[in-house]
C-alpha cells in the first residue's frame, strides 16, 4: 500500500527560512530509518508558495486562470512529502507518528493520504 505523508507550511517555512540544524538531524533520522526498513520511495521538500502558481477551472469549457503566489492560510500548503510503501494503514500511521514535528516549531502538521 502506498501512503503519502503530506507536510504542511507554516508562516516560518513560507517566509524560506530554513530547518534548525536540530530539526535537520531529526529529519534525517527519520528518512534514514524508513531507507533501512525498506518503506521510502521518496521524499522531497517544496519551496514556498511565492515561487508557485495555482491553476484554477472557474468556468466549463473555458481557459484556466493561473494565479502566482504566494498563497495564504500556511496550514493549507504542502511544504514537502514523503511517499512510503508499506503493508498496512495501521504500518503507515505508525510511521507517520514517528515522524519529528516536520516545523520544529511546535505547530508542524501532518496529513497522512493513501494513493490510488
Amino acid at each position: 500500500m502506498l501512503f503519502m505523508l503530506i507536510v504542511k507550511s507554516s508562516k516560518n517555512s513560507e517566509a524560506g527560512n530554513r530547518p534548525s540544524l536540530e530539526l535537520i538531524e531529526a529529519m534525517d533520522k527519520y528518512n534514514k530509518e524508513l531507507i533501512e526498513a525498506g518503506v521510502r520511495v521518496m521524499a522531497k521538500g517544496l519551496k514556498p508558495s511565492s515561487s508557485g502558481m495555482r491553476i484554477s477551472y472557474p468556468k466549463l469549457a473555458e481557459n484556466p486562470v493561473i494565479t502566482n503566489g504566494p498563497f495564504s492560510e500556511p496550514e493549507n500548503i504542502i511544504a514537502g512529502f514523503i511517499l512510503i510503501e508499506v503493508n498496512s494503514k495501521e504500518e503507515a500511521i505508525e510511521w507517520a507518528m514517528r515522524m519529528p514535528d516536520p516545523q520544529g516549531e511546535g505547530n508542524g502538521q501532518i496529513e497522512l493520504r493513501e494513493v490510488f
